[in-house]
Order: structure tokens, then C-alpha cells, then sequence
């Protein structure tokens, strides 16, 4: 069993998860990885809001919890804008607690792809591989809007 934690952004503090859950409980988007395999969540929290204060001990916890995979919710990698701070989150938690990093979870929805295609938000070849796992195809998007 993979016990995971999932930090999600301060912008979306309010949010209950539903789609994060959901793609978790159906392996879709980034959690697709974990198809046929049973998971555990035992942490879901804020980053604490810019520059991602709870980074620093939100993943102690987690891991006292067993987390081995911290996943960055998909609204850090597409909200307007992408968190600036998403590079450092992915390069401190496994260095500061021997965790893997995944950004994302939930597919992304088509609304913030259209918008992020546009924008060009996602031209380099790193946005590219960091989208991958949640950019499933478009029926899924669209299940997600």
C-alpha cells in the first residue's frame, strides 16, 4: 500500500477536495500511477499561501503519518497563474524528508487547458513533461470542468 499526502494551494483553501478524492479514488490524472494498487491518504493541507510556508513542516507530519509520495495538487500546476514556487517545493521535500515530489492529481480540467494553451503558459519542454500525468485526454478534461 502507498500512503500519500496531498498539499494543494492556499488560494483554493476552501476547496473539499472533491475532485483531488475523486480522481484518487478512480486512478485517474497523476493517480493513474497507482492503478490496481491499494493507497492510503494520510495528510491533505494548504501550502500556507506565497512563498509556501507549510512546505517546511505540512510533509513532517505527513510522513509521521507513513506518506511516501507527497503529491502538489493539479490547482498549483494551473491556477492563474501556475505557482511560482513549484520548482522549490518539488527540489525541498524529497532533500529536507526522502519523500517524492508528484505534481499534480486531478486531470486537468479543459477550461484551464484552453486557457493555459493560449497563454502559452505551457511552451517550454519541462512544462510539458510536468503536465503529462494530468493531461489525460479531453473527454477526461471536459469530466472535469
Amino acid at each position: 500500500m502507498t500512503k500519500i499526502g496531498i498539499i494543494i494551494c492556499d488560494r483554493y483553501r476552501t476547496c473539499a477536495g472533491g475532485k483531488c478524492l475523486r480522481a484518487l479514488r478512480n486512478r485517474e490524472g497523476a493517480f493513474e500511477r497507482y492503478e490496481g494498487e491499494a493507497v492510503d491518504l494520510v495528510g491533505y493541507t494548504t501550502c500556507g499561501g506565497c512563498p509556501g510556508g507549510n512546505i517546511e513542516v505540512a510533509p513532517a507530519e505527513m510522513s509521521k503519518n507513513g506518506a511516501q509520495v507527497i503529491h502538489l495538487a493539479t490547482g498549483l500546476v494551473v491556477g492563474y497563474p501556475p505557482c511560482p514556487w513549484l520548482d522549490t517545493f518539488c527540489d525541498f521535500v524529497p532533500v529536507k524528508y526522502q519523500l517524492e515530489v508528484v505534481p499534480g492529481t486531478h486531470p486537468i480540467p479543459q477550461n484551464y487547458c484552453l486557457t493555459h494553451q493560449q497563454l502559452g503558459t505551457w511552451a517550454s519542454e519541462k512544462e510539458q513533461e510536468r503536465i503529462q500525468p494530468t493531461l489525460t485526454n479531453e473527454q477526461m478534461r471536459l469530466a472535469y470542468d
